[in-house]
């Protein structure tokens, strides 16, 4: 299943620094506006325990994760959705991601322009946000327009849409992002043809700068981030982003960067030496792939164990289409237990001794975490 996630913001804001991070690639990430100019993608492993679990119990010879795609989109400035800065053809790309990843720079650098001069994370995600929105207000008003010859014919799917069309423009032109309109399942799938930009699922990503910590006879190190220099501001912001129900992960762009190449303790110990708390790469790429509503399905083997990317919700047939196409069609039944009995049970034998094993049909709904074995 192949489903990403843009990374948007405004220039040098921490973009593509975030997104060398991520992927273990190196991008340009130099200190001027539009350094990206085409997307570069990434396909980065999804941090999950029971993987490694499950490929020891089983002693497999390769062990694969699950992934998510990553895409980094050169940075959106006011007047984008106009074709300011090459703006077209930035939303297009956008337009072709899943879900999107905004970048907000919460830190003070003077050595680190900022587009407008100033770091004021709210105006920020307010200037992306309008573009966006305008950007969709283009879409749904021109599709109407292009409506307009079989609605005049009395055209019954054609006066649906036109209908969903204008409920969601009256939205757009209030400020307010498309998937605000409540909809029923006929009008989803109608809307969704449009792919508007408004309608992906939004994930923010508040992008702070750690310093080394002072010595103790020092003064104290750091003071350019906003919940450390301005907190009135920074819950300001927290406030703003709750009352729009928008989801965010707090990262460090740059310390995750320079750990890329580092992995277990060592890793730990270079973090807290350059500042940094938590593994923030670790859990925005979680919590990236629980915002495309994903979840993971294992096979374990001597041969190997991999975790399998699924929407929530499938059912086994269609779970299998995540291996091949043909599951679906030649489903038979699938033998599933979950990942925490099987490794208590100490052998798939015992498993299915204790009757932790279970067989299940074509209704059987996969649940995060079930190994799985189809019988086709």
């Amino acid at each position: 299943m192949s489903l990403s996630i843009g990374i948007v913001g405004l220039p040098n804001v921490g973009k593509s620094t975030l997104f060398n991070a991520l992927t273990k690639k190196s991008v340009p990430a130099d200190n001027y506006p539009f350094c990206t100019i085409d997307p570069a993608i990434g396909i980065v492993p999804v941090p999950d325990e029971r993987l490694a679990l499950l490929s020891q119990f089983s002693n497999s010879k390769k062990t694969i994760p699950a992934v998510v795609e990553f895409v980094d989109i050169a940075g959106l400035v006011a007047g984008a959705s106009k074709g300011e800065g090459l703006g077209n053809q930035f939303l297009a790309h956008i337009r072709e991601t899943d879900a999107i990843l905004q970048v907000v720079r919460i830190f003070e650098d003077d050595k680190i322009i900022h587009v407008h001069g100033k770091i004021d994370p709210i105006h920020d995600i307010s200037v992306i946000n309008l573009e966006l929105i305008l950007a969709d207000f283009e879409t749904t008003t021109k599709r109407l327009q292009n409506l307009s010859k079989e609605i005049k014919r009395g055209d019954k799917n054609s006066l649906k849409e036109e209908a969903l069309l204008k409920k969601v423009i009256a939205v757009l032109e209030n400020g307010l992002f498309a998937r605000m309109v409540p909809l029923d399942e006929e009008e989803y799938k109608i809307i969704k043809q449009l792919n508007l930009l408004t309608m992906k699922p939004f994930l923010y990503g508040l992008n702070k700068k750690a310093d080394p910590p002072a010595p103790p006879e020092s003064a104290q190190a750091g003071g350019k981030n906003l919940d450390e220099t301005d907190t009135a501001r920074y819950q300001e912001l927290l406030a703003y982003l709750k009352e729009n129900n928008a989801q965010y992960i707090v990262i460090d762009a740059k310390i995750e960067d320079e750990l890329k190449d580092f992995e277990g303790a060592e890793k730990e110990t270079f973090r807290k030496e350059l500042g940094g708390k938590d593994d923030g790469i670790s859990n925005l790429i979680v919590g990236s792939y629980s915002l495309l509503g994903l979840q993971t399905f294992f096979t374990t083997g001597e041969d190997e164990t991999r975790g399998w990317t699924i929407k929530k919700g499938v059912t086994a047939p269609e779970a299998g289409t995540a291996i091949h196409n043909d599951f679906k069609e030649k489903f038979i039944r699938a033998e599933v237990v979950f990942w925490k009995d099987l490794l208590n049970a100490g052998s798939y034998a015992e498993a299915r001794t204790k009757g932790l094993v279970r067989t299940e049909g074509k209704k059987y709904v996969v649940k995060d975490g079930d190994v799985i074995e189809f019988k086709i």
